[in-house]
């Protein structure tokens, strides 16, 4: 990968993951709002920005975190599985992306109730306590790929360190 677009599959990796941290930060007050508001309005209004919120940013930029991660890790030296730090956010970052899509189905009932009948702040408090609980954990889980990406702890997995030895031995005379 030549040094330009290296920079610019940086800079999208960057910039959807932040946006993402972001929108997760944003999704949860929303959250927050719909489960504690004590105005019909203010919880129907929560919810069907959740659902908006959910699908038209959250979902994209969870995709696009992916996506950018993965081109730039492969066209890089760090490689996809090489480092240990590359492989787990890859995973954590998959793991978001899985749990967010088993979500969708709560958010989008919510959304729907919402926008239909509207809701007080008894109804669906299981589903209204979950977005809670899963906006918080997802922010968290989406802070570990960022603190390694800052870190980059060392440790190399056993393919890491087999294409390392290859490599220098096709260097070495």
């Amino acid at each position: 990968m030549t040094s330009g677009l290296r920079k610019l599959a940086l800079t999208a990796h960057i910039a959807s993951s932040v946006s993402l941290l972001g929108a997760v930060g944003a999704f949860l007050a929303l959250a927050i709002a719909g489960l504690f508001g004590q105005s019909p309005q203010m919880i129907r209004a929560a919810y069907l920005a959740t659902e908006l919120i959910a699908w038209f940013v959250i979902v994209p930029l969870a995709f696009a975190s992916l996506l950018t991660g993965v081109v730039q890790s492969i066209g890089t030296h760090w490689g996809l599985i090489q480092h240990y730090w590359v492989l787990a956010k890859l995973l954590f970052t998959g793991f978001v992306v899985i749990i967010l899509l088993l979500q969708m189905k709560s958010i989008g009932y919510l959304g729907d109730t919402a926008e239909k009948m509207g809701l007080t702040n008894v109804d669906l408090l299981d589903v209204r306590m979950s977005l809670v609980a899963h906006a918080g954990g997802g922010l968290l889980v989406l802070l570990i790929p960022t603190s390694l990406s800052v870190y980059k702890p060392r440790g190399m997995t056993r393919y890491g360190r087999r294409k390392r030895q290859e490599e220098a031995k096709t260097l070495s005379p």
